[in-house]
């Protein structure tokens, strides 16, 4: 199955793409809650659930006092917009 266009909305593309495109961006999925991904990065980590409307991000201990930053984005976004301001960090 190929990908859909990276400006194609996010709720268009089917959750096997949406799953290999996380693991792509090397998200790794949790076990038990199959909704939640982990995310690593070596200035940041992040944990992303997959939610019934949209994904919510927790960037964890990113604040100015290391508290978490959690942000929401709406599948009606593309999947390009999402990836440029999930991954680009906190």
């Amino acid at each position: 199955m190929s990908i859909l266009p990276s400006d194609t909305p996010l709720y268009n593309h089917p959750l096997p793409q949406i799953e290999q495109w996380l693991k792509d961006q090397g998200c790794q999925q949790d076990d038990t809650e199959l909704h939640c991904w982990r995310l690593q990065r070596a200035s940041w980590q992040a944990e992303l659930w997959l939610d019934t409307e949209q994904i919510t991000v927790r960037y964890i201990q990113a604040g100015e006092k290391g508290q978490d930053i959690q942000r929401s984005f709406k599948y009606s976004l593309s999947r390009e917009d999402i990836e440029q301001a999930v991954f680009a960090g906190p």
